[in-house]
């Protein structure tokens, strides 16, 4: 899903003309979460471990902050977040 986003925010930067640097991929957390299989506590001790991954890609885009508006108001999919940095300078 995270390759998709980041194709459609890519191809509309350069539909638009824009100067564009990535998508550059940061390092994957990974978070893990070991609970225990049984509620009440008794019995054996047997445990169940989960994981989430999460990606991150960062895009730099040289243009106006109206310009950058127009290009991240495509549709994104559940479970996809996207935050938007405007710089100065």
């Amino acid at each position: 899903m995270n390759v998709v986003v980041c194709a459609d925010l890519v191809r509309g930067a350069k539909d638009k003309r824009l100067k564009v640097k990535g998508p550059v991929r940061m390092p994957t957390k990974v978070l893990h979460i070991t609970t225990r299989k049984s509620p009440c506590g008794e019995g054996t001790n047997t445990w169940d471990r989960f994981e989430l991954r999460v990606h991150k890609r960062v895009i730099d885009l040289h243009s106006s902050s109206e310009v950058v508006k127009q290009i991240t108001s495509i549709t994104i999919e559940p479970g996809v977040e996207v935050e938007v940095t405007i710089a100065e300078g």
